[in-house]
């Protein structure tokens, strides 16, 4: 099983990206998906989640701005960020708790990271 994280980018502030996060594999089904994020210097942190019934959390420093969504017929999900601010800048990561056939239980299976870069 592979998550693999793309739409990052450089944007200026006030701006939108949307980051798209795709799992691929002999995926029997996918519990919940969430994006996470790491600056410099900081650990890492919840940025949304989305259960497999589509119930979402955002965390308060995305509320109002962020909007995650999923799509199960694809296995994938996005994370649309509008209003940037640099203080968004960081790596994102997608995460989900997948089974396969390889491993009927739900096993977390991050991507690779996609880097946000808000400029003032």
């Amino acid at each position: 099983v592979q998550l693999q994280a793309s739409g990052g980018g450089l944007v200026q502030a006030g701006g939108f990206l949307r980051l798209s996060c795709a799992a691929s594999g002999k995926i029997i089904g996918i519990n919940d998906m969430a994006w996470y994020r790491q600056a410099p210097g900081n650990q890492r942190e919840l940025v949304a989640a989305i259960t497999d019934s589509g119930t979402t959390t955002v965390a308060d420093s995305g509320k109002g701005r962020f909007t995650i969504s999923r799509d199960n017929a694809k296995n994938t999900v996005a994370l649309q960020m509008n209003s940037l601010k640099p203080e968004d800048t960081a790596v994102y990561y997608c995460k989900g708790e997948v089974a396969s056939v390889y491993n009927i239980n739900y096993v977390s299976y991050w991507g690779q990271g996609t880097l946000v870069t808000v400029s003032s």
